[in-house]
């Protein structure tokens, strides 16, 4: 199943912690979450999540389709 995306935004953020950060792309997403979360902005840890998620889904190697 594929994950959310929000919006263009959410993605080009996945794919530039990817390019930034390599395999620990998905740590670096959590770690945000867990800030945002600390300071207690809810919409910004629900985001980071999100984006935790899609760096995931775009990770594996066999990505299905998603059908519109």
């Amino acid at each position: 199943m594929a994950p959310y995306v929000a919006d263009r935004a959410s993605y080009e953020e996945a794919v530039g912690l990817m390019a930034r950060f390599g395999d620990d792309a998905g740590f670096e997403a959590a770690a945000r979450a867990d800030l945002s979360r600390d300071r207690g902005n809810v919409r910004n840890f629900c985001r980071w999540r999100q984006i935790e998620r899609l760096i995931v889904h775009l990770s594996l190697e066999d990505t299905p389709a998603v059908i519109h």
